[in-house]
C-alpha cells in the first residue's frame, strides 16, 4: 500500500505543466500569457494603499554603516518595517538591492543583527551588510507572517511556522483568493516603489537586485520573476523541482500556491526572467532544497534563456555545504552582471 504522499507525487509523474514553453511559440507572447497566470495563481494584483505613509527614523551611524529605519504602508492597514543600509561615505546612485530572510526570526539578521536566543548570522545570512560593503545600497523588509509581522512573542518564531493563531490567518487568505507567496511579492514591489520615491536621488532605478535565502528566497524569486523592474534576481536555496522539495517533504505552508504545478515547475517560472539576468544558488547538501531537483529547474530555465540568444546571463552557483548563501561565489557573478544592465 503506497502512502497518500506517494500517491499525490506518483499523480505529476506524467504531468507536464500547462505554460512549459515549447520554443515554438513567440517567446514575449507566451511571456505575457505565462505572467499573467502566475499573478492570478498568487492572487495578484493586490490594491495599492492609497497613502504610502512612509515614516523614516533618524539614521543611525554604525561605523563605515548608516541604517534608516523606516516603514510604509504596502495595502491599506498593512505597515510594512523595513530598514535601508548604506556606506556611510556613499556618494551618487547605486544598485538597489532588496534583501529577504528565509524561516527566521526576522529582518535583523538580514542586518547582521541577533535578536533572540539562537540567532544565526554565519551562512552569508547578513544580506543587507554584505550589500553595503559591496557598493550597494540595501533594503531589508520583515516579510509577512515572520519577524515583528508575524507571532513575535518572545522567541520571534514564524508566524506562518506554527500552529497558533497567525498562523490560521496566513492560511486564511487561502480563502479570499490570496497566498502568503503573494502578499510578499505585493510588499517586494510596494518596497520598489517606496524607494524609487523617497531613496531616488541614491538609487539606480535601472540596478535593481532581489537576494533571498530558503523562504526568502522563494519571495525573491517570484518577485523577480513577476516584476520586471528588477533586473537581477538571486534566489537561493530555494529553486528545485516541486516534487523533489515542497511536494516530497515537510514545508512550511507559505510555500505553496494553490493549483501552481498544473501551470508551471520552477524552472518553467523562471523562464520569465530570460530577457533579464538570474543567478539561481544552491547547496550541494541542501536536503530541503536538493541539488538533483535545482539542476533540473536550473536546465529547464536554461533553455529559455538559450533560446532567446540570452544564456549569458543565467547561472547556477552550487556550494560546497547546505542551506545557506554562498556570498563570495556570488557576489563576483552579481558584479559582472551589473556591468551589462
Amino acid at each position: 500500500m503506497i502512502t497518500s504522499r506517494e500517491f499525490i507525487l506518483n499523480l505529476t509523474k506524467n504531468m507536464t505543466p500547462k505554460f512549459r514553453y515549447d520554443f515554438k511559440e513567440d517567446y514575449k507572447a507566451w511571456k505575457e500569457r505565462a505572467k499573467e497566470k502566475l499573478e492570478d495563481l498568487l492572487g495578484l494584483p493586490l490594491e495599492k494603499a492609497k497613502c504610502d505613509n512612509f515614516k523614516a527614523e533618524a539614521p543611525e551611524i554604525k561605523g563605515d554603516l548608516t541604517y534608516i529605519r523606516f516603514t510604509f504602508e504596502s495595502e491599506d492597514g498593512y505597515e510594512v518595517p523595513a530598514c535601508l543600509v548604506k556606506k556611510t561615505d556613499h556618494v551618487g546612485k547605486v544598485p538597489l538591492v532588496i534583501c529577504l530572510q528565509g524561516h527566521s526570526t526576522g529582518m535583523h539578521i538580514s542586518l547582521g543583527e541577533t535578536k533572540y536566543p539562537g540567532d544565526v548570522i554565519e551562512g552569508g545570512r547578513d544580506f543587507a551588510v554584505r550589500a553595503a560593503h559591496e557598493g550597494c545600497v540595501a533594503i531589508a523588509i520583515e516579510q509577512r507572517y515572520m519577524g515583528v509581522s508575524g507571532f513575535g512573542g518572545t522567541d520571534g518564531r514564524p508566524a506562518c511556522l506554527h500552529g497558533n493563531d497567525d498562523a490560521g490567518h496566513a492560511n486564511g487568505t487561502l480563502l479570499i483568493g490570496r497566498c502568503a507567496i503573494g502578499e510578499r511579492v505585493f510588499d517586494v514591489m510596494r518596497t520598489i516603489d517606496v524607494a524609487l520615491i523617497n531613496f531616488a536621488d541614491i538609487i539606480d532605478e535601472n540596478k535593481i537586485i532581489g537576494i533571498g535565502n530558503s523562504g526568502g528566497g522563494t519571495a525573491t524569486f517570484y518577485a523577480a520573476c513577476i516584476d520586471e523592474r528588477i533586473s537581477i534576481g538571486v534566489p537561493s536555496c530555494a529553486v528545485c523541482t516541486f516534487e523533489d522539495s515542497i511536494m516530497g517533504m515537510y514545508h512550511c505552508y507559505c510555500n505553496y500556491v494553490p493549483g501552481i504545478r498544473k501551470y508551471f515547475d520552477m524552472g518553467d517560472i523562471a523562464g520569465l526572467m530570460a530577457e533579464r539576468k538570474l543567478v539561481i544558488v544552491s547547496g550541494k547538501i541542501d536536503r530541503i532544497f536538493p541539488i538533483n531537483g535545482a539542476k533540473e529547474s536550473f536546465e529547464i530555465a536554461k533553455g529559455v534563456f538559450n533560446h532567446i540568444g540570452n544564456g549569458d546571463n543565467v547561472y547556477h552557483v552550487v556550494g560546497d555545504g547546505g542551506h545557506q548563501f554562498y556570498p563570495d561565489e556570488v557576489w563576483p557573478i552579481i558584479h559582472e552582471l551589473l556591468k551589462k544592465c
